[in-house]
């Protein structure tokens, strides 16, 4: 067995929240993005979508909603993916609780705790519409914030290189065709 083959299978042990929470590997995916070769609207869409994405409560299925938002939309499957990652397991169980809580104030329902003795589809039914409810405010302001700053990160990181700043001002001038 060579060395590559270990190490994709070593790879593939590794669970997602290794990935999360790996730091050189979140930097290296976000010189990425930053270069890529692309109108910034259009990476900053799909990043903004991916975020938006990491607010819902459909655990597991993150990633496969990313991917299929991607090729819906057109976006940058890259970007959509990475911002449907923002969400960790180390921040979604706060996240949750504050959406589920927001949700329910704006349904004009008094703030009552999910108590997880009771996780039966029936009792988790008559809480859904709460948890939906402000996932999607959470999620749809987060999803805003993101965009704008990775916009602009993406203008300011591409003005300290010459050839890159060259190709984004053309694709302001021209517009950009968002075949990928």
């Amino acid at each position: 067995m060579t060395n590559k083959r270990a190490d994709f299978r070593l790879g593939a042990l590794r669970t997602r929240g290794d990935y999360l929470l790996d730091k050189e590997k979140w930097k290296k995916r976000f010189k990425e993005i930053l270069s890529l070769d692309s109108h910034p609207g259009h990476i900053a869409t799909g990043f903004a979508v991916g975020v938006f994405i990491s607010f819902t409560p459909f655990f597991g299925m993150h990633t496969p909603l990313a991917i299929a938002a991607a090729f819906i939309f057109r976006l940058n499957k890259l970007t959509c993916i990475t911002g449907a990652w923002i969400n960790t397991p180390l921040t979604v169980i706060p996240v949750l609780g504050l959406s589920y809580k927001l949700g329910r104030v704006m349904r004009g329902l008094p703030a009552e705790e999910l108590h997880v003795k009771g996780l039966e589809w029936q009792y988790l039914k008559g809480h859904a519409t709460s948890l939906m409810l402000g996932s999607s405010i959470f999620g749809f302001i987060a999803a805003i914030i993101s965009y704008f700053a990775l916009y602009y990160l993406i203008i300011r990181f591409r003005q300290q290189d010459e050839a890159l700043e060259e190709i984004t001002k053309e694709m302001e001038e021209v517009g950009e065709e968002l075949d990928d």
